[in-house]
């Protein structure tokens, strides 16, 4: 690396606005400065500069930088995101100047100079080539914490922190899937971060702040905010949900939501799903697939039963909802397949239960998974058989398969055997080996996404029934599904979109 140049350079934080929220290494960069730098728009006012007016001396040297343009349409070549780099690029070039002439540079920035500031940008073009120290400031999430006068987040919460230009699906998301949030940069966003807030069922849980700790400042309970009034220097907060109003002190009634949680909990997520079973009040649900969900957050009860009772933990449900509460019904996989959502909603069209709001959120089914696991043999047509006959007579499944195969689809064959059911694998697989060749290609798929993942790929006529368990999924090919090593050693699988005749 090259020698530094004499020259020294400061990225000042300054905090939200008051200028006693300065810190005493601020001031000090700032005396110490031979320049003092900062951004403005083009009225030529810079907020930077008003909260460290007071240590700005005669002798300073000030350098304003200028932003052409801030949101309007622009003749650049580049566009908009050309001529914001250009600006950057000749602001960089002019500290640079009094960098080389062996100045001390103090870039001023509101907040944290790393935190959505403009400084961030002369560091990138400045900090490898000057010494350079930045000095942290409070940003404006802390601030807004601190007029709120409520924790942002405890335990093991999440904060989240999030650009209120983001697209309204993007934000509901996010929104969905956080503990705590704060949104920033509102202004003419703030409708769509409104609308985002209401679709991620969190409207009610957050607040407002302007302007934290500089004139004109106001709070206020978000969803009473005329947006007429909203400015940019204004952010949106989800404030921790510990120690939350208790569901009797709610307004609003409760609801079940089926959450599908996919193959192997919390990674496989949506995060809209994960959002309900944050915001429950209740986790009902098969033991096994309600251990697979982290605990989100003190006060949320669990409700664990066996896999034989689905009408009866419906009902629970159910009953809980009209209560008051709001219950998350968690599913493995997809709610949808093979799962609760069916259990759910026949029990819900009873008379006493049609006033109980219920919603179905979808999964990533175990079949995704798997075929992702082993490549793409679901590309094409297939078709989903559970060979559980608990609840429907073999004979009923033997037909649909023989069907399924007759018309060349790819299977997804689910609940191929447990302790007490041991011969539905053996007796699919010789019923199948009638109607496809012995050369098929099988995935064998266990545990997908577990930590005792297993992908196999073999034939028909290798189909071992007596490594398949409850936990297995198997997927067995079509004529046209194709098996490859890969140079690592790895068989993928995948079955084409386009028939030879097509």
């Amino acid at each position: 690396m090259s020698a530094k140049t004499p020259g020294r350079l400061y990225g000042v934080g300054l905090g939200p606005g008051d200028p006693d929220l300065m810190t005493v290494a601020a001031v000090k960069a700032i005396a110490s400065a031979d320049v003092i730098a900062y951004h403005s728009a083009r009225h030529g006012r810079s907020i930077a500069r008003s909260i460290a007016a007071e240590h700005i001396r005669e002798d300073h040297v000030e350098e304003r930088l200028m932003y052409p343009l801030t949101v309007e349409t622009t003749d650049h070549p580049g566009g908009y995101r050309g001529a914001l780099d250009d600006f950057y690029e000749e602001a960089a070039a002019r500290l640079a100047a009094h960098l080389d002439a062996g100045r001390t540079v103090a870039v001023l920035a509101e907040g944290d100079p790393l935190f959505y500031g403009s400084y961030q940008h002369m560091h990138k073009r400045l900090a490898d080539r000057y010494d350079t120290t930045v000095i942290p400031g409070v940003t404006s999430v802390s601030a807004a914490a601190a007029r709120l006068g409520e924790p942002l987040c405890e335990a093991e919460e999440v904060l989240t922190i999030i650009p209120g230009t983001l697209p309204e699906d993007e934000l509901t998301a996010r929104l969905a899937g956080t503990d705590s949030a704060v949104v920033m940069k509102l202004g003419r966003t703030f409708p769509t971060v409104r609308r985002a807030l209401e679709r991620a069922g969190r409207l009610d849980d957050a607040r407002y702040v302007e302007r934290a700790f500089m004139a004109g400042e106001r709070t206020a309970v978000l969803s009473e905010v005329d947006p007429e009034t909203v400015p940019y220097f204004s952010v949106a907060v989800l404030p921790s949900r510990i120690d939350a109003a208790a569901p009797e002190s709610r307004e609003t009634g409760g609801e079940v939501v089926v959450v599908g949680t996919g193959p192997a909990g919390a990674p496989w997520l949506t995060p809209e799903s994960r959002g309900a079973l944050v915001n429950a009040d209740d986790l009902v649900g098969y033991t096994t697939y309600l251990d697979r969900v982290p605990a989100l957050r003190p006060g949320q009860l669990r409700h664990g039963s066996d896999n034989k009772v689905e009408s009866e933990r419906a009902e629970f449900a159910l009953d809980l909802a009209r209560r008051g509460r709001r219950v998350a019904v968690v599913s493995g996989g997809d709610p949808g397949v093979f799962a609760m959502a069916t259990a759910v909603l026949e029990v819900a069209s009873e008379e006493r239960y049609a006033d109980v709001p219920v919603r179905v959120l979808p999964g990533v089914t175990a079949a995704n998974a798997a075929a992702a696991a082993a490549g793409a043999p679901l590309g094409h047509d297939y078709a989903t058989i559970s060979l559980s006959d608990r609840l429907k007579p073999w004979e009923v499944i033997a037909e649909r398969l023989r069907a399924a195969a007759g018309a060349d689809l790819v299977l997804a064959l689910y609940n191929p055997g447990s302790k007490s059911r041991t011969h539905q694998v053996a007796a699919a697989r010789d019923l199948l080996l009638e109607l496809r060749s012995p050369e098929t290609p099988v995935v064998v798929a266990r545990d997908v996404g577990g930590p005792e993942q297993s992908v196999r790929v073999v034939t028909l006529k290798t189909l071992e029934p007596s490594e398949v368990d409850m936990r297995t999924l198997l997927l067995i090919g079509s004529s046209q599904t194709r098996a490859v090593e890969r140079g690592d050693g790895r068989t993928i699988t995948w079955t084409p979109r386009r028939y030879p005749e097509a």
